[in-house]
């Protein structure tokens, strides 16, 4: 199969020029391997090899002798090697000696010996709709939030088409296969977290009819701020509400599996008086997790618009990371004590920042934008610079910007 480009491989170009070694993080499946081999001159695996395993026992500096960028395949199986590349990035004083992928972050070992001014981290998401050829490219992120007019041809929009992308995610492993086979890839995919990997990371026996009760809670309330007790109460099922200290512990299992990735609350300074909330919305790695978790098919997808209009919110999300991170962008959700709620906030380092609503139907533009204007009316600007674009993402229609300022683009046209 080709290898289908990403936004990973300038990142990982440029952060090799500037650390001696480079972590890139993300769930299992996403396509860290192949991408980073891009660029790799040697590889060692940790998860396979077993002189890996050998050498790891006589004398791990042995593993890191081999061309250079070595590539070090799921580092994390023997996170004491973290300290051996941070010695040899030292000794050597030279950029780009080592790459490191990681489906999964080891409890405290690199947090122990800090890599700072060593390492850079750069989290890997599976694929954006551009980078599956399932985009336009037509409208990037980075004009937007340069105040420039989008523009793109008109985009149909076909509920079954949308299911059955959401379904496929953005997995490498899944292009130009069937819904069908996304189907049972992804139901696969969350019955492992459940059953195996739960209780790997965890290093202690988990229940996998709880850890599923809870994947499946989270797919209910995906783009939602479901709160801890609400998650916990799901969880015990017939039993009773779980103990909400054990269900944290859970979702911090999941967060070092990479398979959620919630998206935070915006910090702003406002005119009003109104509270800012800081609940996280809850997302998956992927969509397409929830629609494993839930053993939905197509036809359910399509028979249930509100909740498929919930997993188009978390696809947009998706992409929007991924296209901020190409751009050194942080991505945000907003809500305060009055409901007023926004789908993401795309924010620069500088302060830069643009605020973007979610709507799969054309219908619902008008209602989105005029939440946008209301909620940009509310920016102090004497405390927080005015928003750079006030953007609708929806699923069908064209890209253009409307009379009242506002940002109408359809997903499927946008890129980084």
């Amino acid at each position: 199969m080709s290898y289908y480009k990403r936004f990973t491989d300038r990142l990982l170009a440029e952060r090799l020029k500037s650390s001696g070694a480079v972590l890139v993080e993300g769930t299992k499946g996403c396509g860290k391997t192949e991408t980073v081999k891009q660029q790799s001159a040697s590889i060692a695996k940790f998860d396979v090899d077993e002189q890996v395993r050998i050498k790891m026992e006589i004398d791990p500096r042995t593993v890191l002798a081999g061309k250079t960028p070595r590539l070090l395949d799921e580092w994390q199986e023997y996170p004491q090697i973290w300290s051996y590349i941070r010695r040899e990035v030292d000794e050597r004083k030279k950029k780009g000696l080592f790459i490191l992928t990681g489906s999964a972050t080891p409890d405290d070992i690199a947090r122990r010996h800090s890599g700072a001014g060593r390492f850079a981290v750069i989290k890997m998401r599976p694929m954006s709709l551009f980078e599956k050829g399932w985009s336009t490219g037509e409208v990037s992120l980075a004009a937007i939030m340069k105040g420039a007019f989008p523009g793109s041809k008109k985009v149909s929009f076909d509920l079954g088409e949308l299911a059955e992308k959401i379904t496929l995610g953005g997995w490498p492993g899944l292009i130009g296969e069937s819904a069908k086979n996304g189907l049972n890839f992804v139901r696969d995919y969350v019955a492992l977290i459940a059953e195996i990997d739960m209780s790997r990371v965890s290093e202690r026996k988990r229940d996998p009819y709880k850890v599923m009760r809870l994947l499946q809670s989270l797919a209910r309330n995906i783009s939602t701020e479901a709160t801890l007790t609400s998650l916990s109460k799901d969880t015990g099922g017939s039993d009773g509400k779980l103990n909400d200290e054990t269900v944290a512990e859970y979702l911090l299992a999941l967060e070092r599996l990479m398979a959620v990735d919630n998206l935070p609350a915006w910090n702003t300074h406002i005119r009003s008086s109104d509270m800012l909330r800081k609940s996280p919305k809850r997302h998956f790695a992927d969509p397409s997790l929830a629609v494993g978790a839930l053993g939905l098919s197509i036809d359910k997808l399509t028979a249930d618009l509100n909740y498929l209009g919930l997993l188009f919110e978390s696809l947009a999300v998706r992409d929007l990371k991924i296209y901020a991170d190409a751009n050194g962008a942080k991505v945000f959700h907003y809500r305060d004590s009055r409901g007023l709620e926004i789908d993401s906030i795309v924010e620069y380092a500088d302060g830069t920042w643009g605020a973007f609503e979610i709507k799969m139907g054309i219908g619902a533009v008008d209602e989105a934008a005029s939440n946008l204007l209301k909620f940009s009316a509310k920016i102090d600007t004497n405390k927080t610079k005015a928003p750079v674009a006030l953007t609708v993402i929806t699923g069908n229609g064209f890209a253009h910007k409307r009379p009242d300022g506002v940002n109408v683009v359809p997903l499927s046209t946008l890129t980084a």
